[in-house]
């Protein structure tokens, strides 16, 4: 369906001169792809983890996102320039069949759109696409009303303004996913984990000194990691068992964090790490 999209807004862009429809067509080409990209991802995910990959293809789904925010904003970049272009020389556009491939567009997505709005509580991924394509409408209802203006009125000019409202989106958008994707990365700590209280609920249960060497990332979307040694003071081996089962339970209850390791020392012991960080914050990484 988004491959007809992309064919048609593209054609009708191409044969009325219209950069507001080649630039929505641009947009929903960069979605198909996107899409592409995401099933790809989930299909290497799916491979067996192996002495070579021992947190198996996790990260392609990173890497496509990366991909695709680049390339959005690649897109949004080419249509602010055209869209410069054509302030400077006033453009002439055939506003009767652009507004109507505008108008065909945006019911299309529109429908597609409500078609999904009744699944969104029960599934994040459909949530995701629905508010995707709720934008892409968004963005089409603008190209309608670049049209009408044109049609009604010979203002060429709202073809290259609605262009240049596009590429802002577009460019948001496309920063964002890139942004994310770099973080994780960058293995910064991932935002919904406070390692500041993390590290201050591990150091509140009884018998416990101390929490260094901390380290809180992703692997990718929604699977957080988490490494870390624990000074305690018991001795007992099945106190510190205990101690070893209640701390992971608050990094995987309260924190969200799939994957948990802690390495338990007694007090006094030194930790062969040169770097000791008892406390970081999330938003400056782990």
């Amino acid at each position: 369906m988004l491959a007809a999209f992309f064919g048609i807004e593209l054609a009708g862009g191409l044969l009325t001169g219209s950069l507001a429809l080649i630039a929505d067509a641009a947009h929903v080409a960069t979605d198909a792809g996107a899409l592409v990209l995401a099933l790809g991802a989930i299909w290497l995910a799916q491979r067996p983890i192996s002495s070579n990959q021992t947190y198996g293809f996790y990260r392609t789904e990173i890497f496509a996102a990366l991909v695709n925010g680049v390339t959005l904003c690649a897109v949004a970049a080419w249509v602010a320039f055209e869209g410069y272009q054509r302030v400077m020389t006033e453009p002439e556009v055939r506003s009767g069949p652009m507004l109507i491939v505008a108008l065909a567009g945006f019911v299309a997505q529109a429908g597609v759109a409500f078609a999904l709005s009744g699944a969104t509580e029960e599934s994040l991924n459909v949530k995701a696409a629905y508010l995707h394509v709720v934008t892409d409408a968004a963005q089409s209802l603008a190209v309608v009303a670049a049209g009408a203006l044109m049609f009604a009125f010979g203002w060429y000019l709202a073809d290259p303004i609605v262009s240049f409202v596009i590429a802002v989106g577009v460019a948001y958008t496309g920063g964002r996913i890139a942004w994310d994707a770099i973080s994780v990365l960058l293995e910064r700590s991932p935002v919904k984990v406070d390692v500041e209280a993390l590290c201050s609920q591990l150091e509140a249960l009884p018998e416990v000194e101390g929490v260094h060497d901390i380290h809180v990332w992703s692997i990718t979307t929604g699977y957080e990691v988490l490494s870390a040694h624990a000074v305690v003071s018991t001795q007992d081996e099945r106190d510190r068992e205990i101690l070893l089962r209640r701390m992971r339970q608050i990094a995987s209850e309260q924190f969200g964090i799939e994957h948990v390791t802690i390495q338990i020392e007694s007090s006094g012991a030194r930790c062969d790490e040169s770097h000791h960080v008892p406390h970081v914050s999330a938003t400056g990484g782990a």
